[in-house]
Formats: C-alpha cells, structure tokens, sequence
C-alpha cells in the first residue's frame, strides 16, 4: 500500500488547483484522473462549446452584414475546420493543465479509475490495466458528473449523441433533435441552427428553462424561433427508433400523438453526478437519494477527512462554484479558516447569443421568500448601445428589496449579458442599493450604461 498525506479523484476545475497548493504547501499528493486532465471545463463543456459558439456567431453575423451596409456573402462552413479549431483550442488548455500538474514538486498524476476499497484506501486501476493500492487522510473527491439518459422506449437502440459526443460529431447534422431545453440544449440548439442545422427541441415541461422566471424563458424562446429553431413543449417522448439514415421520435402533446425525425439526436435532460464506480460505501461517504455525495458548509462529507467539490456534491454546476470549492477546502484545510458556502453568491451565465447573465433571486424566487419586490425591467429596444450595434433582442431585469433599496437578483438577456450581470453581483456584494446604480456614472455609450435607465424605471412606481 502506498501512502499519501492527501489524494484528489479527478483533475477537474476544483482538483487540480487544490492538489497544487497541497502539494506546495509540503503535503505529499496525487491526483487520480481516468480521462483526461481538466475535467468537463477544458475537455467537453466551456471551452470546446464556447470555441464553437464562437464561430457559430462570426457565421451570424457574416449573414447579417449586409443590414450594416456590409457587402457578405457567405460560404458554406467548413464545419471540419470549426472542429479543428475547437481541438486545437481544448489541446492547448489540457497541455496547459497538464504540464501546471506534472511540473509541481511533491505532486503525483496518476492514470487510472479509483474506488474505495476500504477506510480511506482506494485502488487505482491503470490504464495498462494494472492496478495499486492508496492510502490518504485525506482525500477530496471532483469526479464531476455525467449525462442522464431518460428511461425512453427504444432509445437504447439509437445512435443517441450526448453533450461530450457531439463535439465531435464528424459532420454537421441535417437535422438535430434534441430532447430537454436546459442551458445546453439551448446553447447547442443556437449554435447548430447557425451552423446550418435544422433543428427541433422537445421539452415535457410546459415551457424552457424552468428554474428562470417565465417572461425570461419567453424572451429566451422568442430568440430561438426567430432563429429558426421550433420548440415543442409539454412533449412526452414515448419511443425513438431508427428508420434507415434517421431517428423518429413519438411523442404527446395533451393526449395526441405526433412523430419527428432527424438526422441526429442529442440528449440534453440532465447530469447525474459521476458516483457508480467509488465504491463510496467501503469509506461509508454517505449520499442523497440522487447519489450526490452530502457536505457540510467547508464541503466535507460526514467522513473526517474526506471532501466533495464540484458537481459531485450537487447544487450548482457550475465551473466556476468548483474553482471557489477548492478555495474553501484549501483555507479550512491549509490556513485553518471556517470558509463557508453558506450565503456566497450563484453567478452564472448562458452562452446563447445573446447571452443571459444571472445573479441572485428571480422574480418567483423573491416572491416566495416573502420580500417586498420591485421589478426593474428594460427592453434591449432602448439600450442606446444596443440600437446602435444592431443588437436588440433581449431585456434587463432586477429584483430590488421594496423596504430596503437593496438589489435582490437580476436577469440580463444581452450581448455581454454576463459581464453586464456581474456588475449587478459586485453591488450586490457590496450593499449597494438600487438608487446609487441609478445615479451612478457609467462609461457612455456601453450596455452597462442602460443599468441607469432599468432602475429608472422604478421612479414611477
């Protein structure tokens, strides 16, 4: 058996830089990773998406030009040179990673699928199909999660894509279907729309995006038609099968049946978190009834000693809230802090275009708690900038604190939707209330500018 002072399952956005300090804070370390180094962030989530998204909008955007007086005529996309960037971009991020890894003293990258195996011992399986025997007293988990394949007849018997696959799908689909209307089935949905995709979004719920407020999720949909993409919800998918080059699939909708087909199918319903193969129950890391590993507020399981960050743990999946995961663990553990996740602020963006920025409360949410709300709403229509740009569509939106003057959340649906929003989350942060970002100076002519008029709105109420 070999002995570490710390071990870390999974080099994901919370992994790796904890197991760096501990490393350079003298502690003898491993990271186990089974796949490649940088987690969902670098290898399958923000950064190939973001890469093609990227592309998706210079395409958007080449279409348009000649509303701005701009001679265009675009070519048909060289998807394969699209994918190629996308390699070339996620390559270099995970050789970046690699390399922060390999080069700290005192920091072992291991390569291979752990399990626990006993009382804080697991046994990594190598690549090569050899197997060891670790030991640590302490030991963080940042395996991530997967995604969830809906119990749908026949769907087992499709060449289904997730998330991950369909980065690399080898050629751009005629006609994509996709079932759930989450963050990525939206983002994916726009970006193969813009690529040249037909595409069709299923969704059982009565309307998209269920945890944002329903004029939000309205704004969002109304974009995405426009674009061209249709939307069917409350859509109960009741069978896929495979019909020589495509994919059908039956569906109700208020008790009548209907039929589509395409040629491919991503599932977008949902992650579950990357649990099945630990083996927590030989370390007797207790989980909830969706498998997530439970945590207290410095993120430690009700093992002494053993930690979960990142989307392993459940609440927000976000890269972002994995980085300040392992910020957390790192002051408890290193500088003896009582860091909390209790009360830190939720930002989080969607990168369809334009992007929708949040940050705290949504209008129901508010609502719900008790407070006494204001509403600020602006439509992108009056955001000089927005005239000016040629960039329109969306709306702003923050929930205030009626007693206290006191910004409870907002919703920025804007290009620049999230940088717009994390303005609102510094003031938030800061207690600023509605009136001083009213009255404040802001650069002009710059979307953020328009915070000015959104709370102006609220004079009159």
């Amino acid at each position: 058996m070999k002995r570490y002072d710390a071990i870390i399952i999974g080099s994901g956005q919370a992994g790796n830089p904890l197991a760096k300090q501990l490393a350079k804070a003298g502690k003898k370390t491993a990271i186990i990773e089974k796949s490649f180094v940088g987690g969902t962030c670098i290898n399958s989530g923000c950064t190939p998406t973001k890469t093609m998204i990227g592309a998706a909008r210079m395409a958007y955007m080449a279409k348009r030009a000649q509303e701005f007086g701009v001679p265009s005529d675009p070519a048909q996309i060289d998807f394969k040179k699209v994918l190629d960037r996308k390699n070339e971009v996620v390559s270099s991020f995970r050789e970046s990673a690699l390399k922060a890894l390999t080069e700290t003293p005192g920091l072992d990258l291991l390569t291979g699928a752990a399990s626990f195996t006993g009382h804080k011992t697991l046994q990594v399986q190598y690549t090569d199909g050899s197997t060891e025997t670790l030991a640590a007293e302490l030991i963080c988990i940042n395996t991530g999660a997967r995604p969830v394949i809906p119990p749908v007849k026949g769907l087992t018997d499709v060449p289904y894509l997730t998330s991950t696959t369909l980065l690399d799908v080898g050629e751009k689909p005629a006609h994509l279907l996709i079932l759930g209307s989450g963050y990525i089935a939206m983002e994916f949905g726009q970006m193969f729309r813009r690529f040249g995709s037909e595409v069709t979004i299923l969704e059982r719920a009565p309307r998209i995006l269920t945890k944002e407020d329903e004029d939000v999720a309205e704004a969002v949909a109304e974009i995405l038609k426009e674009d061209g993409i249709t939307i069917i919800t409350s859509a109960q998918v009741k069978e896929a099968a495979r019909q020589q080059e495509k994919i059908s699939l039956t569906f109700e909708v208020d008790g009548t049946k209907q039929t589509v087909s395409g040629s491919h199918l991503l599932i977008g319903a949902g992650r579950a978190p990357d649990t099945g193969t630990l083996q927590l129950a030989q370390t007797g890391v207790a989980t909830d009834e969706k498998g997530y590993i439970i945590v207290n507020d410095q993120l430690e399981t009700n093992v002494e000693g053993i930690y979960a960050l990142g989307d392993v743990k459940g609440g927000p999946a976000f890269t972002h809230i994995s980085y300040n995961d392992h910020l957390i663990v790192a002051q408890h553990i290193l500088e003896k802090k009582h860091s909390s996740i209790k009360n830190r602020p939720v930002p989080y963006c969607m990168f369809t275009d334009p992007e929708l920025g949040r940050i705290g409360l949504t209008e129901k949410e508010a609502g719900e708690k008790g407070f006494n709300i204001k509403v600020a709403k602006l439509p992108l229509t009056k955001v000089a900038r927005g005239i000016e740009s040629g960039e329109t569509r969306g709306l702003m939106k923050a929930v205030v604190n009626a007693d206290t003057g006191q910004i409870l959340g907002a919703s920025i649906l804007s290009v620049s939707g999230g940088e717009i929003m994390s303005v609102l989350q510094i003031a938030m942060m800061g207690h600023m209330t509605y009136d001083e970002i009213r009255n404040n100076i802001f650069a002009h002519p710059t979307f953020t500018e328009s915070l000015n008029n959104l709370f102006m709105t609220l004079d009159n109420d």
